[in-house]
């Protein structure tokens, strides 16, 4: 681990040779592409030299241990237990650091969000699902785009996609992919009982051009006349769009806009990141890795997570994780759940490499 972490440290500092360059400096976009590699090590070198520097003082207050003086061999005795608990953290971060990066987590993301089991109660939780994650884009600084939606007379959502931009949205959201149950009393019910319903999610990295390539002739594409709410036009124009991907039977339906060609972009940009999914499945072998697995049948029985609102409950199930603060996770704070969920991971990344 240290010989790689010395090369790492020989790199950064090739790295800020060359950005301090004139020849490098006129050339931005160069100029960009070290910067950003400079900024990707610079966490994981800060840690490796906060380590040497942890050891050397370990090593230097070990010797003062045999000092003649009495206090100095008292104070070198409480550094000695200060560095010697630490040193263990640190190389416990420094093991995570050097874990292979996820290559989507830079990616914009897809996220889909359809009403399971529930009736009119699930549609309504499909809303408030992304109402939350709208709210936690918004935290972040990142930018919500719908991309196509099917909305109920009540204000649920039988579905909806949208594109979210940002900064590592794919690496903080990544972990969102299932059913999500929900328990409370509906504002219809008159009898006061609490209903379960369930919600499904589906997380797919935005896939660029470089990333899938689809062929012309294996897109059946139709247009037809939107139906629903959504002003006069609808029924008037075939704006609407549907496109299957032949060889994997993949169907994407877009009908919000007035643009038969706006639907045409939005319904691609969902297949391509639908087909990118599938492809990196072929090549996983993780159990979840397939898509209808992520999202399971919205069934309230599959569930990674439960939403108790009577008990203003919110229970992961994949860690076993129950924090009593559901409004507030509603309200977009979601960051005690994610960042809980990226450790767990970086947990069994690690027992799988010492396997």
């Amino acid at each position: 681990m240290f010989a790689k972490l010395e090369s790492l440290e020989r790199k950064y500092l090739e790295l800020e040779a060359s950005l301090a360059t004139p020849e490098v400096f006129n050339d931005q976009e160069r100029y960009r592409k070290l910067a950003k590699a400079h900024a990707d090590l610079e966490n994981i070198v800060s840690l490796y030299r906060q380590h040497k520097k942890f050891t050397q003082e370990l090593e230097e207050n070990k010797l003062l241990l045999h000092d003649e003086d009495q206090e100095i061999r008292a104070m070198a005795h409480e550094e000695v237990e200060r560095i010697s608990e630490e040193l263990p953290k640190i190389e416990q971060s420094l093991k995570i650091a050097l874990l292979p990066p996820d290559p989507l987590d830079e990616k914009n993301t897809i996220l889909e969000i359809r009403a399971g089991t529930g009736g009119e109660e699930a549609s309504l939780f499909a809303a408030d699902l992304f109402r939350m994650y709208s709210r936690f884009a918004e935290l972040k600084g990142w930018k919500v785009e719908i991309l196509s939606e099917s909305a109920t007379e009540s204000g649920g959502y039988k579905e909806i996609i949208c594109l979210i931009s940002g900064q590592r949205v794919y690496s903080h959201l990544k972990y969102e992919a299932g059913t999500h149950r929900v328990q409370r009393v509906p504002t219809t019910e008159a009898q006061g009982r609490i209903h379960t319903s369930a919600a499904t999610v589906a997380v797919l990295p935005e896939a660029d051009e470089v990333d899938i390539e689809i062929k012309p002739e294996d897109l059946h594409i139709d247009v037809y006349r939107a139906s629903g709410a959504g002003g006069q036009h609808v029924n008037k124009t075939e704006s609407a769009v549907r496109i299957t991907h032949i060889p994997t039977g993949t169907v994407v339906t877009c009908q919000d806009e007035r643009s038969q060609h706006k639907n045409k972009a939005r319904a691609m940009k969902v297949l391509a990141s639908r087909l990118l999914a599938q492809e990196r499945e072929k090549q996983s072998s993780e159990v979840s890795a397939d898509r209808k697995a992520q999202v399971g049948s919205g069934d309230r029985s599959e569930r990674i997570r439960t939403y108790n609102f009577p008990q203003g409950r919110c229970t992961d199930h994949r860690i076993n994780l129950t924090l009593y603060s559901l409004e507030k996770i509603m309200q977009g704070e979601l960051s005690p759940l994610t960042d809980a969920l990226a450790t767990a991971a970086q947990a069994e990344a690690l027992k799988a490499q010492a396997e």
